[in-house]
Order: structure tokens, then C-alpha cells, then sequence
């Protein structure tokens, strides 16, 4: 017994030693939260929540946008209480923190064997920060909105994939689960797939991953598609794929030079002046009285307004390729500016502050008291917790230069590992630019869009200090006293027969 309690007392030691601050990051994080909960006990609203509150409600796919959240949101209404519903969506959150941590303290752990027991703890800890900590992840997490469960279901496929040098069937399945997933909740998480399916490919993942990952990721794009068809009759995910794509071009669409057929006029805008306080030409053309759409029946949800507006994005990119390649560098780079600026509107903006005092409009209040079932919402701001958190929100979150320098380290180790096709950090730093450039190249710039590309981000400047993995020689079997008494090495990395970790320890005498 006294021997057991040893043991356990090592044990404990040692696991705190290694993890013990990033357990203390995390309670600080899961504590900030919960402050969040308390301050503003209601979830917030933005343009977005009607959509998928009411599908949520109804359990039948919209067809403007993916459904996946609502689904989720389905899930959840048995227990009639938005608390429950922002415990989960925070608690994602905050999991999202721990899937990084551990990929990356995985990484310099096998990958820097000789650091003392508490190092990679550290650095994965101070890497995860922006994770755990930006007050718009924060915020974010509190609205009635898709990317918080995105970005958990994108990071666990990613780490899945990355759990092992080489992916193993089994970790490749749920891997394509969580992919999947993640495109039916937000339609850029599509693009992502090819992106992980192409790295696998890169790093030599077998066929049997590939296949898997390809499977699972079968799974719920099926699923999706049957439940779409029952409700409108087609296979497909929405049915305005093109509508957004419309929003792209209009910034730089001249109708002089694009000089469309007389159906396609309605859409030239810039034939209409724009507004003062709309920074954004995508937001007057989506969501103002000037939109094209008006002429439709059915607005944005037109099937005909889709087909239009899809020839006229692809005639406009035809004759000004120049132009629509500078509106997406011109917002990628958005990105990286150290202020937030009012676009795509102010009051966009705005919706992503913690509020000084609750203003849901009679419309908001009879959605969410729907969802519930008619038990009652609290619909105002608690203080102090309120206070805390606008005051914590004016200073702690990534700036964009800190973003910036995420991006360049995780670049620079794709560069180092150029013989190896980028190792492991092409992954995580591939899903990080595609998150910067497909909302550029296929919508517009919003500050929401950068906040999922963050824990890749850091994934990728994280695993850029780990060591690469190195083929292990067998060395010869041992016997007799010596070897009997040799201890166990923790986390033995494995032979070049069996599946490798993420940066695995080179050990002397090794080859390349």
C-alpha cells in the first residue's frame, strides 16, 4: 500500500510538473468564461442566428446557408435553457485550447527529448494562450453563431491527423467525421478537406488513411445531402453558393468593361453610389436596399437570382482577373493591421464588443423564448462580470501583427522542412492560410473570419520548434543483467516498422 501511494505521489508529481501550468492557464481561461456566463446570462444575437435558430427549430436545413449548426442547436433543446447551450459552446472553446496544447507539447516532447520534463509544457502553454485568452474568441463563443463549433470540429480532425507521423486508419476515420462535420457547419470547412487530404498525401499517409479520412468525411456530407434533398428537393448543400461569390466581385465589377447581357445589368453596382458609413461594397449589395435582389421574388433565396448572379461573377473575374486578385490580397492582408477598422460596417463591428446593456428586438426575444419553449430568458447585463469583461475585451486579444508573426514563424518552419514537404507544420499552417484567403477570395472581409484561423496559427508556429522525426534503427536485443535491469523509457518513440509520433527524438547513430 505504502509502495502504491508512492507511486502515485511520483506519478502526480511528474504530471504536474509537465502540465501543471497549462492546467493553471486552463482554469484561468474556464474561469474567465464562466464570468462571461454570469455577466450576460442570454446569448447574443447577430445578422445570422435568425437562420439558423429557425431551422434549428423546424429540424429542416436552410437553404442559404449550412445547417450543421442548427443541428447542433437541435440537439441541445431538450434542455430548454440557453445556459446550457453557452456552457457547451464556451466549454468547445476552451477544448479547443487543450487539442493544441497537447499537439503541440506532444511535438517537443518526443521531438526534444533532452529539454528538462517542464519545458515543453511552457512553450506549449505560452503558444496556446492566444487560444484560451483573445476576448473576441471569447465573445464570439456567447453569440448564436456557427464558428465556434467549426473551429472545435476543424481542430479535432487536424489533431486526429497530426496525433501520429503517420496517420493511422483508426485515427483517420473520426478524423474525416470531424472534416465533414465541419463543412455542414460552415461551407469553407469543404476547400479545408482538400487541404488535409493533400498534406496527407505529402507526408505519405498510406492508403488506408486516405481512404478512411475519405470515408468518414463521406459520412455526413451524405447525411447532409439526403436531409437537404427532403426538404427542397435537390441535392446539393444550399442553394446560393453563388449569391455570397456575387458579393466578391461587386467591389471591383465595372460594367463598362465586363459589358454584360441585359439580364445580368441588374447587377452592376457600380452604376449605384455608395453609402457613406458602408465601408464594405459587399455589404450595400447584400444587405441594403440598393441589393440587386430586390428584383427577385424570392430575394437571395431565388433559384434563378443564383444562376444570374453566377454568370456575372464569372464574366467579371474573365476580363478583370487583375482586379479580383487585388481585392483578395488587399483584404487577406486586412488581417494583419494592428486596429480594428469599421468594416465591414460599424455597427458589424460593434455586434462583436460585450454589450453595455441587453437590446434584443421583439423578434430576437420571440425566437430565443421559442427555442426555450416559452421559459423565461434573462435579458439584461449582470454587473460587475459585465464591466470585467468589456474591460478585459479593450486589451487582452491577437492583434493582427501578432497574427502576423504566427503566420511567419509557422512559414519559416515549412521552409526548414522543405526536404520533407513541410513535415508536420504544413498542415496546421495550410488550414491557417486557407482560413485568411477563401473568406477573401469567396465573400468578403470580416473580422470574425480570422478568429478560426488562430489555433492553426500557433499549431503551426508551436510545432515549428520541434525537432523532426528520424527513421529508428532497431538496435540489437539486449539480455542478461544489464538489460533486466534497465528502466523503461517514457514515451519511447517507435520504430520505423510501427507508426512514428509527431517529432520524434533522432537519436545518435541514426540515419536520415
Amino acid at each position: 500500500m505504502a509502495e502504491l501511494v508512492r507511486r502515485t505521489a511520483r506519478g502526480t508529481g511528474r504530471f504536474l510538473t509537465a502540465h501543471g501550468l497549462f492546467l493553471a492557464a486552463l482554469a484561468g481561461a474556464v474561469a474567465l468564461r464562466w464570468i462571461a456566463i454570469l455577466g450576460f446570462p442570454w446569448i447574443f444575437w447577430f445578422g445570422d442566428s435568425r437562420t439558423y435558430l429557425n431551422a434549428a427549430i423546424q429540424f429542416a436545413p436552410d437553404d442559404l446557408r449550412p445547417s450543421g449548426y442548427s443541428v447542433f442547436l437541435w440537439a441541445l433543446r431538450p434542455f430548454e435553457s440557453w445556459t446550457v447551450v453557452l456552457a457547451v459552446q464556451h466549454a468547445l472553446g476552451a477544448l479547443t485550447g487543450v487539442m493544441v496544447y497537447a499537439i503541440v507539447w506532444r511535438g517537443l516532447r518526443t521531438g526534444r527529448p533532452r529539454w528538462r520534463p517542464w519545458a515543453p509544457g511552457l512553450v506549449a502553454t505560452l503558444v496556446t494562450l492566444p487560444v484560451l485568452y483573445d476576448a473576441y474568441q471569447i465573445q464570439l463563443e456567447h453569440m448564436l453563431m456557427s464558428d465556434g463549433l467549426f473551429t472545435f470540429l476543424l481542430t479535432a480532425g487536424v489533431t486526429l491527423v497530426l496525433w501520429r507521423r503517420r496517420t493511422s486508419w483508426w485515427a483517420a476515420a473520426p478524423a474525416g467525421l470531424a472534416l465533414g462535420a465541419a463543412a455542414m457547419v460552415r461551407s469553407v470547412g469543404l476547400p479545408l478537406i482538400a487541404v488535409v487530404l493533400f498534406c496527407m498525401l505529402l507526408r505519405r499517409a498510406g492508403w488506408r488513411a486516405l481512404v478512411s479520412v475519405v470515408a468518414g468525411v463521406a459520412v455526413p456530407l451524405l447525411l447532409y445531402l439526403h436531409w437537404f434533398h427532403g426538404t427542397w428537393g435537390v441535392h446539393t448543400f444550399t442553394k446560393s453558393d453563388q449569391i455570397w461569390m456575387y458579393g466578391r466581385v461587386v467591389d471591383f465589377a465595372r460594367c463598362d468593361v465586363i459589358k454584360p447581357r441585359p439580364e445580368l445589368e441588374v447587377f452592376c453596382m457600380d452604376r449605384v453610389p455608395p453609402r457613406p458609413r458602408v465601408p464594405a461594397r459587399a455589404y450595400q449589395a447584400m444587405w441594403t436596399s440598393d441589393t440587386p435582389f430586390r428584383h427577385f421574388p424570392e430575394d437571395k433565396r431565388s433559384v434563378r437570382a443564383n444562376e444570374l448572379a453566377g454568370e456575372f461573377v464569372k464574366e467579371a473575374i474573365a476580363k478583370q482577373p487583375g482586379d479580383y486578385l487585388n481585392v483578395v490580397v488587399r483584404d487577406t492582408l486586412r488581417a494583419f493591421e494592428w486596429k480594428r477598422e469599421d468594416y465591414p460596417t460599424p455597427w458589424t463591428v460593434a455586434q462583436y464588443d460585450f454589450p453595455v446593456g441587453a437590446s434584443q428586438s421583439d423578434m430576437q426575444r420571440l425566437y430565443l423564448d421559442w427555442y426555450t419553449n416559452g421559459r423565461p430568458v434573462i435579458h439584461r447585463v449582470v454587473e460587475p462580470q459585465g464591466a470585467w469583461m468589456r474591460d478585459y475585451q479593450h486589451t487582452f486579444y491577437l492583434r493582427g501583427p501578432f497574427l502576423g508573426v504566427y503566420m511567419l514563424v509557422g512559414l519559416a518552419g515549412v521552409l526548414l522542412r522543405v526536404r520533407r514537404l513541410g513535415g508536420p507544420v504544413l498542415l496546421p499552417w495550410g488550414i491557417a492560410l486557407a482560413l485568411l484567403v477563401v473568406p477573401a477570395a469567396t465573400a468578403d472581409f470580416d473580422y470574425r473570419y480570422l478568429l478560426p484561423c488562430i489555433p492553426f496559427a500557433v499549431l503551426a508556429a508551436g510545432l515549428t520548434l520541434a525537432r523532426e522525426p528520424r527513421t529508428v534503427a532497431h538496435a540489437p536485443a539486449r539480455s542478461g543483467p544489464e538489460a533486466a535491469g534497465e528502466p523503461e523509457a517514457a514515451d519511447e518513440p517507435e520504430t520505423s516498422e510501427g507508426v512514428e509520433a509527431v517529432g520524434e527524438p533522432e537519436h545518435e547513430g541514426q540515419r536520415a
